[in-house]
């Protein structure tokens, strides 16, 4: 007869520990791969990653567990709900396979062993071939333009004639007072004509401003007076 762990909710075997623990492992290392791949900004984390399979395992053990002992269930909740996590997510695909490894590890806490591996690779390869041929891709390339002028004076109608002649479309998103109200600071989403730098742009608006700081974000780039 084989060794069982005897627990408020059931019976299982240390086979379904062993198993349970290790495909959570493999299928969470896989999709966290995955994301490692298709990965595309600099905000990559090694960290993160390692966390992705710390979950998945986790989540697998957190189901073996619970088990089908719904009070069980309840407190573990009311556990949890205490934790608070301060590091926000910096992109909206990194809650994406926060859920992928979180669904994987239920999937094999509970037993549904072939549930979890179709689910993980299947959705993983729909995620490389997304990848892969670039879906849903906008061809539109803007950047962020911050003017800094003085509080008075007609300074936005002179910026918003360089706008005209150097973007194809632009818009105002803010407009904040800083240093103590010495200084307005305008923010606005263009979308650079072609042919025209971030340099000239800068400069153009540079000759209108003053001579206060003027700023060009493209992506990750930034480019200053």
């Amino acid at each position: 007869m084989p060794f069982e762990v005897q627990d408020l909710s059931g019976t299982f075997s240390v086979g379904d520990i062993a198993i349970a623990l290790s495909l959570s492992f493999l299928l969470s290392a896989f999709i966290a791969w995955v994301y490692r791949f298709t990965h595309r900004n600099v905000s990559y984390s090694q960290s993160y990653v390692q966390t992705l399979v710390i979950l998945g395992m986790l989540i697998a053990l957190i189901m073996l567990v619970v088990g089908s002992n719904i009070a069980r269930a309840f407190a573990l909740v009311g556990a949890l709900s205490v934790v608070r996590f301060r590091n926000a997510i910096k992109e909206t695909r990194d809650v994406v396979f926060i859920f992928l490894v979180m669904g994987v590890g239920m999937a094999a806490g509970t037993r549904f062993y072939t549930l979890a591996v179709v689910a993980a690779v299947a959705i993983s390869l729909i995620i490389l071939v997304m990848y892969r041929f670039n879906w849903f891709a906008a061809n539109v390339q803007r950047q962020v333009v911050k003017v800094q002028v003085p509080p008075d004076g007609n300074y936005t109608d002179n910026i918003q004639d360089v706008l005209i002649t150097l973007t194809s479309e632009f818009e105002l998103v803010s407009i904040e007072s800083i240093r103590g109200g010495a200084l307005t600071e305008l923010m606005y989403t263009v979308r650079l004509k072609k042919g025209t730098e971030p340099g000239e742009l800068i400069t153009k608006l540079g000759e209108r401003t003053g001579g206060q700081r003027v700023t060009v974000l493209t992506g990750y780039d930034q480019t200053d007076l």
